[in-house]
Order: structure tokens, then sequence, then C-alpha cells
């Protein structure tokens, strides 16, 4: 588990610990947050699709008597009934980015698509 600080938010940042034993089996390990039960955790992930690394982490966000976090995913996949079961965790809000169409969809990295795309394509016609 590792703490560092986000300078250009000024607040901290903490790594929490996920044992996966299957799809739908995680468990999560966080560290002291209770100094920040004034403040809105932000939890973030690669790849949400059962959600259960983000629900699981939220039940223990709610157990710390945290605020209800920001759930923010690159990917989501959210297979069954997973962006339900998401919110009705307890969070205050589940935002991704639009690399795969849903609801969630509030970051859009199209831009990103794009210069790779472009760079992709001069690199290609640079060999032929």
């Amino acid at each position: 588990m590792g703490i560092g600080s986000c300078k250009e938010c000024q607040c901290p940042i903490y790594c929490f610990e996920k044992i996966r034993r299957g799809d739908r089996n995680v468990e999560v390990s966080i560290p002291q947050v209770e100094a920040y039960q004034n403040h809105t955790p932000v939890l973030v992930d690669d790849i949400i699709s059962t959600a259960r690394t983000m629900i699981e982490t939220v039940g223990h966000l709610r157990q710390a008597k945290m605020q209800p976090p920001v759930c923010i995913g690159v990917h989501a996949v959210f297979s069954g009934n997973a962006y339900q079961n998401l919110l009705g965790a307890g969070t205050s809000r589940v935002v991704t980015c639009n690399t795969i169409p849903h609801e969630s969809n509030a970051i859009d990295v199209s831009d990103l698509y794009i210069e790779f795309i472009e760079k992709f394509e001069k690199m290609a016609f640079r060999k032929t």
C-alpha cells in the first residue's frame, strides 16, 4: 500500500490492497482514513465490470463514516446489474470515460484516440 500526495489538488492519495479470489469475490483493505471524514473520497479503477472492488471499498468507507465517494472508471463494462449495485452501495456519483458507451460516461477521451490514429497513420505511410 502506498501513500502519496497530489500536488495539483493538494489531497492525499491512498492505494488500497485488493485480493481477487474470483470475478465476484474481492477483498479490499483500506488504510486509516478517519482523518478525512469531512472529505469526499474519489475511487478510481481502470475497468468496472462486476463493480465488486468498488462496492467492497464503498462498504469499508461507509463503516469508517466517510462521505459517499465518487467512483471513476476508465472502461464501463458493467456486467449484469453491476452499475445499479454500485449506485445502491452508497456512492454519490459514478463517472466513466466514453471508451464504452454507457449512461455514466462523463469524461470524453475522443481526442486521445484521434491523436493516436493520426500518429499511427503517419507512421504506417512512412513505411510504405
